[in-house]
């Protein structure tokens, strides 16, 4: 497979930029080229890095889950220790190729804590079954017990 390459020419036209513009970003450095005899030619990944776009490279089969987990009846500061929970076992562990996105948002009138998570199948499910263990289980996390000194 190969990558399609745009002429300066075309990458200003594209941009609505002058040919010198482009040039200068191209000799800059700004905007990485390949020089062919006396022309330069820029890929299509080169020309999205420039301009900030995220890569369009796709691949067939690819899944992505979105979750959204509602946690009633929590306090700030459990909801602080299930995040930071989530966030590391995240942020450790986890497939570099395939990253996670989380977020935790925690309404302090409703003490509700929502958990936004977006990714592959399986490192959603992963996350979905420490979720699904700590919420089952009696640790104490969610209810810290304060003991008497």
């Amino acid at each position: 497979m190969t990558e399609e390459m745009y002429s300066v020419e075309q990458v200003a036209d594209r941009l609505g930029l002058h040919v010198r513009t482009v040039r200068g970003y191209i000799r800059s450095g700004r905007l990485r080229a390949v020089r062919i005899g006396k022309q330069y030619r820029i890929a299509a990944s080169d020309l999205d890095a420039l301009t900030g776009r995220p890569p369009t490279t796709t691949v067939a089969g690819q899944a992505e889950v979105s979750s959204i987990v509602q946690i009633d009846g929590v306090d700030r500061a459990a909801a602080d220790r299930l995040g930071t929970l989530v966030l590391a076992s995240v942020n450790t562990g986890h497939d570099p190729a395939r990253p996670l996105r989380v977020q935790t948002v925690h309404d302090d009138d409703r003490r509700r804590l929502k958990i936004i998570i977006l990714g592959d199948p399986a490192g959603t499910a992963e996350v979905l079954h420490l979720l699904d263990a700590v919420l089952n289980a009696d640790n104490g996390l969610l209810h810290r017990k304060v003991h008497d000194a």
